[in-house]
């Protein structure tokens, strides 16, 4: 993989992507704390943490384009400001990344795969499975990373941490820690 030119004004985006319950926040959360050492001050985000914040409660995929955009300027902001953040989020679509990458100077796009059977036999969709609809990768076409800066596999038969420190050391090869 080829290393991540910094913008030293700039923050990172950490785009961590994939499909609900695949572990996105579990290992933005265990990486936060590394990725504030290495690279300096950072705030790590969920996209539930987000809506919250901003009631956005409306899952159709109309609703998720449109809040998309919202996810897009609040992470530049917070990256304009030079602080790095870790960003747990769904966002699986092309145009959504494509936006990052032309738009967000420090970006790294991360990305968890995980069969959404798996997922199921998990649990790990509760909520939205009484519900059966509105889930992105079963009635809402998921749009798949083709080409992420870092990939993970979570085949849910090895801890989260190790998952966790995959990320970490993929990170590490392609973005060097500035010198401080």
């Amino acid at each position: 993989m080829k290393a991540i030119k910094l913008n030293k004004k700039k923050g990172i985006l950490f785009w961590i992507t994939g499909l609900s319950g695949s572990g996105k926040t579990t290992i933005a959360k265990k990486i936060a704390k590394k990725i504030s050492y290495l690279y300096g001050p950072s705030l790590e985000i969920s996209g539930d943490d987000f809506r919250k914040a901003f009631k956005l409660n409306n899952f159709t995929y109309k609703s998720r384009i449109k809040n998309l955009w919202k996810y897009h300027h609040f992470c530049k902001l917070i990256t304009d400001k030079k602080i790095n953040l870790i960003f747990s989020i769904m966002g699986l679509y092309d145009k959504a990344r494509n936006w990052n990458r032309k738009n967000i100077e420090n970006y790294v796009e991360i990305y968890v795969e995980a069969n959404m059977k798996k997922i199921m036999s998990q649990k790990r969709l509760e909520t939205h499975l009484k519900r059966k609809r509105n889930i992105v990768g079963f009635d809402i076409k998921a749009e798949l990373p083709k080409k992420p800066h870092v990939k993970v596999i979570n085949n849910f038969d090895q801890d989260l941490e190790k998952i966790s420190e995959e990320v970490l050391k993929k990170i590490k090869k392609i973005i060097k820690v500035p010198s401080r």
